[in-house]
């Protein structure tokens, strides 16, 4: 393992996690046009807004079509093929409304998750460019701290840090992560900003003994790893998972190697 700036910090924060496995970003960007998402028939999809949404979903899909909602990544999953119907999105702490058309096919292949973006006009998009530069970049404390909020934070407290966006990676458990231990490894979710990922991982204490965690006996290629507890409890306690942080320079599954 090579950590180019290495550093370690405890956060002590509330257990969950959010995740899903999938391929590259679709964006597709809101300029008042209903936008056409297509699904394919038993293959969920997800979609991203720029806030927390709620969704106005026909009844007549109720049985057809499964959607849930979670900070602003909406779950779409169709049980069976339908025409095309409109879909109100309204973002939760504003008046922004999307407008879907969405249908599914079993011809369908694609499910990439998609990326929606308002389309901003030219006065917004120079406040934008200041607000880049200034945030262009965006230090190792600031990104794992990033992606510790948006797992385990409030809805209520959840602020976008404008340069970084959620990409995809695996679920897939492994034990090879860390060398010498009983440790079940998950990735959560992951996060770009410029040339760096940031990549959230449940570890899961397998054995029966206390273990103390220790960045060398991570495996792999990392700028920084960060843990939020220090060790694992024995396997069947309250304690005995936490959640890694690692930071690097290609997305997960290409460092893991």
């Amino acid at each position: 393992m090579q950590l180019t700036h290495f550093f370690i910090v405890v956060l002590l924060l509330t257990s969950s996690f959010i995740s899903h496995a999938n391929e590259s970003v679709e964006r597709l960007f809101w300029d008042k046009v209903p936008l056409r998402i297509t699904l394919p028939v038993g293959k969920e999809r997800l979609v991203t807004f720029p806030a927390a949404v709620r969704l106005g979903i026909p009844g007549k899909l109720s049985a057809k079509l499964r959607s849930q909602s979670n900070q602003g990544t909406v779950y779409w999953l169709a049980n069976e093929a339908f025409d095309t119907q409109r879909i109100e999105v309204r973002e939760v702490n504003s008046q922004q409304i999307y407008l879907i058309d969405l249908k599914a096919t079993k011809q369908a292949q694609s499910v990439s998750p998609i990326e929606v973006i308002v389309k901003q006009d030219s006065k917004a998009q120079k406040q934008d460019s200041k607000i880049a530069r200034k945030n262009r970049k965006i230090g190792y404390a600031a990104l794992t701290r990033f992606a510790a909020q948006q797992l385990y934070a409030p809805a209520r407290l959840l602020k976008p840090l404008f340069g970084i966006h959620r990409v995809s990676v695996s679920r897939q458990t492994t034990t090879y992560l860390v060398k010498g231990e009983m440790i079940k490894a998950t990735p959560l979710a992951s996060w770009q900003s410029g040339s760096f990922y940031v990549t959230a991982i449940e570890l899961v204490n397998a054995s029966k003994q206390f273990i103390m965690l220790d960045p060398r006996k991570i495996r792999g290629e990392w700028r920084t790893a960060t843990f939020q507890h220090s060790r694992l409890h024995p396997t069947g306690s309250e304690a005995d998972s936490t959640t890694l942080y690692l930071i690097s320079d290609r997305p997960f599954h290409e460092k893991m190697i």
